[in-house]
């Protein structure tokens, strides 16, 4: 795993999968919940988003997605919008980020780049979660602190 300083959507234009942080909540129109943060930034810039990826949580639950038209890679990192990021869910998405990219992804996009999932609008501090990442992501994957 490396780690930068940058901005995530610049890596996005030139055409590389980026990894977007979301919970498993749903509003009363079956939306996901993505009303802060990198998730917010993704439902600004694709409005439609929130309803595909709400239709996808109630079908399969609160596992990661991808979004292989878009190249987004949504990562929950949290069970309810509200509550702090947990530690156990980033692990188990991080598990199934590298199972996705080593199953399927590969071939089209070397790195994945993704924010610090659960330190900035999940309250967790980097030092936690870190360690779970180091131990399953490789040079593949690209950790991008905003500057």
């Amino acid at each position: 795993m490396k780690e930068i300083i940058g901005d995530l959507w610049d890596y996005h234009k030139k055409g590389h999968w980026i990894v977007i942080t979301t919970n498993g909540n749903l509003n009363t129109k079956g939306e996901a919940v993505m009303g802060k943060g990198i998730a917010l930034q993704a439902k600004q810039r694709y409005p439609e988003l929130p309803r595909e990826l709400g239709k996808q949580i109630k079908e399969i639950g609160n596992c990661l997605h991808h979004d292989s038209s878009r190249g987004l890679l949504l990562f929950p990192t949290k069970h309810d919008w509200w509550e702090k990021s947990d530690l156990e869910l980033i692990e188990k998405s991080t598990k199934e980020l590298v199972d996705l990219f080593d199953n399927y992804i590969s071939g089209y996009a070397v790195p994945i780049y993704l924010v610090r999932p659960g330190c900035s609008n999940g309250g967790l501090d980097w030092k936690d979660v870190k360690p779970i990442l180091e131990k399953y992501l490789d040079d593949r994957f690209v950790v991008v602190e905003r500057s």
